[in-house]
């Protein structure tokens, strides 16, 4: 047995009575299930917001195969022979094989990739494979294009830098950094030199992407006449969605509703410095200058 030799207030005051000392261990327990209830909170709305996002990017990744497969899916008629875009092992592998119709005589086999134009191996393996397919590319002014390429990145990625650190390699000099992608594929001249060492300009048609919300009909007139097509589709097909910004194509007769841009269309493009803009402009200009005399048309974004 251990004696105190010590104050009777002393024992009090360091260990206090079995009452308090009960009492000073039921609130640590307390504050321990606080804790941990404060920290499975935490870790289930961790858990919702990671479901959220990944049903949010599977929702974009479905609406973007739904209008591959629609574009893939088109089927005009009153198409001459040489129009027609056989089914190929380049531009279609796999299960994407399987979503292309088959080609009737008659009838365009369409599909729909847009890194087609920007990437370099692309104009030889289609040359291979056939020198009659005809390419539709629909271009936009590349200061806008840059932008809205930043605005999707960003909808995925919130925490990635801003606009302008990523335009310049050096803001203070106004050294353009080209290795970006949202400014590279914007030098259309460059990519279209690729693609004339082996198709003739005759070949390919450039639509308008800004005319092709103001006008959806006029270009879609000059895309029939290219591919050698009556000229089915006018504007009584046409509506202008004031909420998205864009035309929407009216279904046949008889149909459900019209066909609109999906949500991960018509975002709202983050205010972006004038001064950058004009940067821009001025970086592209010589670029879009040459675009025109190479397509023989003035796409008006200087």
């Amino acid at each position: 047995m251990v004696r105190w030799k010590g104050k009777v207030e002393d024992i009090i005051y360091t260990s206090g009575p079995p009452d308090r000392r009960r009492r000073r261990r039921k609130r640590k327990r307390k504050r321990r299930r606080r804790r941990r209830r404060r920290k499975e909170r935490r870790r289930r709305r961790r858990g919702r917001k990671r479901r959220r996002r990944r049903i949010g990017e599977e929702e974009e990744q479905g609406e973007e195969e739904e209008e591959r497969r629609k574009s893939m899916s088109l089927l005009a008629r009153s198409s001459p022979p040489e129009c027609r875009a056989p089914l190929n092992k380049f531009s279609l592998a796999g299960a994407e094989r399987e979503l292309m119709p088959k080609t009737l005589e008659g009838q365009i086999t369409m599909e729909k990739t847009p890194s087609y134009f920007v990437t370099r191996e692309a104009p030889a393996r289609i040359a291979a494979m056939s020198r009659d397919t005809k390419l539709i590319v629909v271009v936009r002014d590349p200061v806008t294009r840059a932008i809205s390429d930043y605005t999707q990145t960003l909808s995925k990625k919130p925490d990635i830098p801003s606009f302008e650190s990523l335009t310049f390699k050096n803001r203070t000099a106004g050294l353009i950094d080209t290795s970006w992608s949202a400014i590279q594929i914007g030098i259309y001249a460059k990519h279209l030199d690729n693609w004339l060492q082996h198709f003739p300009a005759g070949r390919l048609l450039f639509v308008s992407g800004e005319r092709l919300i103001s006008d959806p009909a006029g270009e879609l007139g000059r895309v029939q006449d290219f591919l050698g097509l009556k000229r089915i589709i006018t504007d009584k097909h046409f509506y202008f969605n004031q909420t998205k910004g864009f035309p929407c194509l009216k279904k046949a007769e008889g149909s459900s509703k019209p066909h609109c841009l999906g949500k991960t269309k018509g975002r709202t493009h983050p205010n972006i410095h004038p001064e950058v803009v004009q940067r821009l402009r001025d970086f592209y200009r010589p670029f879009n200058l040459k675009f025109y005399q190479m397509t023989g048309h003035n796409f008006g974004w200087d």
